[in-house]
């Protein structure tokens, strides 16, 4: 199994690549060292996630390490990346090894804390508990559009200080603390708000 690491801590991103070179399965492959055939996994972290790294090896499954992220972010990325599953900061080398081949296997794989807390998200999001006035819901439906506060403004005639303050409270409401947050987490679960 080909594991592309894509890790921008370059220490953690070495000292994985001579641990996993210990394993006649498992071939390591440095982001930046050798890119031209198709991993099957890309072990990768959110910074590096972010920067759109999937887009290279769109059929590679995608194995997260969890560097300290809030449960809230790390359910966004499941939303809005094709995670194949999220390493926690718990983890051990062998529970480590399991997961790659796990997800090399077409498994997913988290751990019980993250389950737990995006089984309580949903559970939150189907009973209602978390409800939106209708001006937060179009306010939130405009974010997803693409448009800036401003612009937001202009449209609903209001003031951009009451925009903030309406995206404000959305953001308590879902745990939430940007406006990309906002969308991965509003467009996955629209049908239920």
């Amino acid at each position: 199994m080909r594991v592309l690491l894509c890790i921008s801590n370059r220490l953690f991103a070495e000292a994985l690549y001579q641990f996993l070179s210990k394993d006649g399965f498992i071939i390591p492959v440095l982001e930046d060292k050798d890119r031209a055939s198709r991993p099957d996994i890309i072990l990768t972290d959110f910074c590096m996630l972010c920067s759109g790294i999937s887009h290279h090896y769109p059929e590679s499954k995608i194995l997260l390490i969890d560097t300290g992220l809030k449960h809230e972010q790390i359910i966004a990325a499941l939303a809005s990346h094709k995670l194949s599953g999220v390493l926690s900061t718990n983890t051990d080398l062998a529970l480590f090894k399991k997961a790659l081949k796990v997800v090399n296997d077409g498994q997913i794989w988290l751990d019980n804390e993250l389950l737990k807390a995006f089984m309580y998200n949903v559970s939150i999001i189907k009973k209602g508990k978390i409800n939106l006035s209708p001006k937060e819901r179009e306010i939130a439906h405009l974010v997803c559009q693409g448009l800036t506060n401003k612009e937001i403004a202009v449209k609903l005639s209001l003031s951009e200080q009451t925009v903030k303050a309406h995206l404000n409270r959305v953001f308590k409401k879902f745990n939430i603390s940007n406006r990309s947050q906002l969308v991965s987490f509003f467009l996955n679960h629209m049908s239920n708000l």
